[in-house]
């Protein structure tokens, strides 16, 4: 599988978790970019950190490298070759896919050593 491009997004995320029979606050839809995933146990969304809602739990500074695409749905291993890679270097990931691409997410912390790990592993990253 040749590597992909993958690009950093400029905001800092939060990942959100609210009870699975909360509503959604408003400002989640009219922010710029935004994830939302509901289950039978919780609902997670991940928002622009700058972006505050009220939930019952936060965890704080995220960065996230999008993989440019769109990808078509007949690749294969695109997120388990990255997670790899950062799993390797003991750097732990929040993974979002939508229809077009994936995002993998990232401590702040953690992004140069994740850009380093992926560079070396022949992603390009822009």
């Amino acid at each position: 599988m040749s590597h992909l491009t993958l690009r950093r997004l400029s905001e800092t995320f939060a990942i959100h978790s609210l009870r699975r029979d909360s509503s959604i606050p408003d400002v989640v839809f009219t922010a710029p970019i935004f994830f939302l995933a509901k289950t039978y146990d919780e609902i997670s969304i991940v928002l622009p950190e700058h972006i505050e809602i009220d939930s019952e739990d936060a965890e704080l500074g995220w960065q996230a490298f999008e993989v440019v695409g769109p990808l078509d749905f007949s690749l294969t291993g695109i997120m388990s070759n990255i997670a790899t890679v950062l799993a390797n270097e003991e750097i732990s990931i929040f993974a979002v896919s939508t229809f077009d691409t994936d995002y993998v997410l990232v401590k702040s912390e953690k992004f140069d050593a994740a850009k380093a790990a992926l560079i070396k592993h022949n992603y390009q990253v822009i």
